[in-house]
């Protein structure tokens, strides 16, 4: 596989293919499209004879299923493809994967890409291409990515650099927050203890009757607060 962040020149992905992680900042000029590079591909002396096409959310599901099949049987040597090979590929003959402008999609995307090679007997290959600079944040996503295939640490990492968001609201990343105090990335004990002692403590009281000042506080919430709160 060769995975492109754009379908063509100058155009960001669309549909299905869109990238579900952005990074800030980003234009979308000057992207790797799969267009350009199957061209380009073609015309490489050392690839000749090597069977290639495109596969993008573009194409109507009978062309995108057309070209899996013949991937998958063998009369395909070559895929270049956008994010639409992210789940749901299982190609176990598939060896090795180039991304290129890595630093274009999210952690959690390119984890899912890489996981579609190697599902055979082989082992797999996922090459990161990236012009980020070392110590950007672009930079620093791929070889977080780079230095480890545990998806739980590539979580961890991702939630530490994009942060949590508002996890009592409806915020998902970001570093605002109702938790005036404590991050869900840094203090997970002392929020799981708590809630813990919450639990207890509302078991055991559940009117707040011998704790006047919580039931005060509790009181004094919008319904909207309150409402999240339930729901957490």
């Amino acid at each position: 596989f060769v995975v492109c962040p754009a379908i063509e020149p100058g155009e960001a992905e669309r549909g299905a293919d869109l990238l579900v992680d952005p990074l800030p900042g980003v234009g979308q000029q000057g992207m790797a499209d799969v267009a350009t590079t199957l061209e380009r591909l073609r015309r490489v002396d050392a690839l000749r004879g090597v069977r290639m096409a495109a596969l993008t959310g573009a194409m109507s599901a009978d062309e995108k299923d057309g070209v899996m099949r013949a991937y998958a049987a063998g009369e395909l040597d070559l895929l270049v493809a956008t994010t639409v090979i992210e789940v749901g590929v299982n190609v176990p003959n598939a060896t090795v994967m180039v991304v290129l402008d890595a630093d274009r999609f999210g952690l959690s995307q390119l984890h899912q890409l890489r996981g579609r090679v190697g599902r055979g007997e082989h082992p797999g290959l996922c090459l990161l291409v990236t012009s980020a600079a070392p110590g950007s944040t672009a930079g620093d996503r791929v070889a977080a990515l780079a230095e480890t295939t545990d998806g739980f640490a590539i979580a961890e990492f991702d939630l530490a650099q994009r942060h949590e968001g508002d996890v009592l609201g409806r915020r998902q990343s970001g570093v605002v927050s109702s938790l005036k105090v404590l991050r869900v990335g840094e203090d997970a004990d002392i929020i799981r203890e708590a809630r813990i002692a919450a639990g207890e403590l509302i078991e055991d009281d559940p009117l707040l009757e011998r704790t006047p000042t919580l039931r005060q506080a509790v009181a004094a919430l919008s319904a909207e607060a309150r409402v999240a709160l339930q729901s957490a």
